[in-house]
C-alpha cells in the first residue's frame, strides 16, 4: 500500500481521535498555570517592583518565552515527536510555578520574571498542541480538530484566575502569602498534563504523519527556512500576520486590564479613606476583593478565548478561514473600543474583555487552520514554529509597550491604538486573500 493510501486507513483516523482526546485532556490541566499567571502576575509585578509601568512585564516574560522556545520546540518535535516536545514545555512550566510561589515570599521581582518566563513555556506548549491536532487531520475537519483542542483549555484556564480564594486558603497554613496559593494548584496541573501526555499520546502524531508521508528525514528547523516560505507565499504570510497581530492586540489590552482595575480599586479606597471609612482590616479585605474581581474578569476573558473554539473551527471549515480571520480581527477592534470607552465601569470593561477573547479565538483558530492548510510536510512544522515565535514576540512587545502607553495615554489610549492595528490587518487580510488554498508542498502531511 502506498503512503498516500496508508493515510486514508481507519487506523490513522483512530490515531487522530486518540490524539485529539489526549491533547484535550492535557490542555485542561496545563491551563491552570497560565490562567493564574495572567490574573495575578501583573499585579504581583507592580507590588514587587513598586512601579505601575512594570505591570506588563510578567505577561511580556511569558510571551517572550513563547518566542524563544517556539523553534526549539519545533526542532524537538521533528527529532523526537510531539510527546517529547510538549512534555519538556510543561515540565519546565511546572518549575516556573514553583518560582511564582516563592517570589512574593522572598520579595524578589527578578525571581518573579524568571518564573514567569518558565511558566510561559507552558503557554508555548499549548500553542504547539493546537498544531499537533492537525498532524493527522483531514482537510475537511482540520479547523474543527484544532478548535476542539483549543477549547479544551477552557476549564483549566478559566479556573486558574479563580483559584485565588481556594489558593489563599491553601497557602495560609503553609505560611505563604495569599498570592502564592494559586500556583501550588498550578504546579499540580502542569504535572498532571505531563502524565497524560506520556500515557496517551501514543502513537506520536507528528512522527506517524512524517512516516506515512514518506518524506525525507526531518531537517534541523531554522528561522530562515520558515521565513523563506513566508517570502515565497503571500497567502501564508498574510495568515501568519493575522494570527500574530490578533495575539499582540489581545495581550496588550488584557495584560494592562488587571493594572487598570487595581487602579480603579485604589481610587475607590482613597475616596473611602478621605471620608474616614478605611480601617486596616477593611483595607486587607478590599485588597483581596480586588484580586477576586480581577480573577473573575480575566476568567471571563479566557472563557471568551477558548469556550467557543469548536464553533470557530466549524465556521472556519464551512464559512472560510480568511473571512473568519477578518471577522475575528474586527471583533478585537470593537472590543478594544468598548473597553476603552467604558474604562470607568468594571462591567463594561468585562464585556469588552469577553469580546476581546472571542475575537482572538476566531482569528487564531481560523488563521492557524489556514497556515496548516497552505503548508505541508516538514515546511508545515517550520512555519508553525515561525507563527508561534511571532506570537511570542508580538505578545512580549505588546505587553511591554502597553505599560508605556498606559502611563502616557491611559487605558483609553491603549485601547484605541490596539483597535487601529487590528482594523488595518483585517483589511489587508481581506484585500490580499487568494481565491483558494495554494499548497506549499514538501513531504506530505495531509
Amino acid at each position: 500500500m502506498t503512503p498516500a493510501g496508508l493515510l486514508d486507513t481507519t487506523p490513522r483516523r483512530a490515531a487522530q481521535r486518540r490524539t485529539v482526546r489526549t491533547l484535550a485532556a492535557s490542555q485542561v490541566f496545563s491551563g491552570l498555570g497560565n490562567g493564574s499567571a495572567l490574573a495575578v502576575g501583573s499585579v504581583m509585578a507592580v507590588e514587587l517592583s513598586g512601579h505601575a509601568g512594570w505591570g506588563g512585564t510578567t505577561t511580556m516574560a511569558m510571551s517572550l518565552a513563547g518566542a524563544l522556545s517556539a523553534l526549539p520546540l519545533a526542532r524537538l518535535a521533528l527529532a523526537h515527536g510531539r510527546r517529547t516536545a510538549l512534555t519538556a514545555a510543561y515540565g519546565l512550566a511546572a518549575l516556573g510555578t514553583v518560582g511564582m510561589v516563592l517570589a512574593p515570599v522572598l520579595g524578589s521581582y527578578p525571581l518573579l520574571l524568571a518564573a514567569a518566563l518558565l511558566v510561559g513555556l507552558g503557554a508555548a506548549g499549548n500553542l504547539q498542541a493546537r498544531f499537533a491536532a492537525t498532524d493527522l487531520a483531514d482537510d475537511a475537519t482540520r479547523a474543527r480538530d484544532l478548535g476542539l483542542v483549543v477549547w479544551s483549555i477552557t476549564l483549566g484556564a478559566v479556573a486558574g484566575p479563580n483559584l485565588i480564594g481556594p489558593g489563599a486558603a491553601l497557602a495560609r497554613p503553609l505560611g505563604l502569602p495569599d498570592t502564592s496559593g494559586p500556583f501550588l494548584l498550578s504546579l499540580a496541573g502542569m504535572l498532571l498534563a505531563v502524565a497524560v501526555l506520556q500515557v496517551g499520546l501514543r502513537p506520536d502524531p507528528l512522527t506517524t504523519a512524517l512516516r506515512l508521508g514518506g518524506g525525507p528525514p526531518a531537517p534541523r528547523p531554522r528561522l530562515a527556512d520558515g521565513l523563506a516560505v513566508l517570502r515565497r507565499e503571500r497567502a501564508v504570510a498574510l495568515a501568519v500576520t493575522a494570527v500574530v497581530t490578533a495575539h499582540a492586540v489581545m495581550v496588550a489590552v488584557m495584560s494592562m486590564t488587571p493594572v487598570h482595575l487595581a487602579r480603579l480599586a485604589q481610587d475607590a479606597a482613597a475616596q473611602d479613606a478621605a471620608s474616614g471609612a478605611a480601617h486596616a482590616a477593611h483595607d486587607h479585605a478590599a485588597h483581596l476583593d480586588t484580586f477576586v474581581v480581577i480573577g473573575l474578569v480575566i476568567s471571563l476573558h479566557v472563557a471568551g478565548m477558548y469556550a467557543l473554539s469548536p464553533v470557530m473551527g466549524h465556521l472556519a471549515d464551512r464559512w472560510g478561514r480568511v473571512r473568519l480571520t477578518a471577522v475575528g480581527l474586527g471583533t478585537l477592534a470593537a472590543a478594544c473600543l468598548l473597553a476603552g470607552a467604558g474604562r470607568a465601569s468594571v462591567p463594561v470593561v468585562t464585556v469588552g474583555l469577553i469580546l476581546l477573547g472571542l475575537g482572538w479565538s476566531a482569528a487564531t483558530v481560523a488563521g492557524s487552520a489556514r497556515v496548516s492548510e497552505l503548508v505541508t510536510g516538514t515546511d508545515r512544522v517550520l512555519v508553525q514554529g515561525v507563527t508561534d515565535a511571532g506570537m511570542g514576540l508580538a505578545g512580549a512587545a505588546g505587553a511591554g509597550l502597553a505599560g508605556v502607553v498606559l502611563g502616557v495615554a491611559g487605558y483609553g489610549g491603549l485601547a484605541v491604538l490596539s483597535a487601529m492595528l487590528a482594523l488595518v490587518v483585517a483589511a489587508a487580510a481581506l484585500r490580499g486573500a487568494s481565491p483558494g488554498p495554494t499548497r506549499v508542498r514538501n513531504a506530505d502531511i495531509r
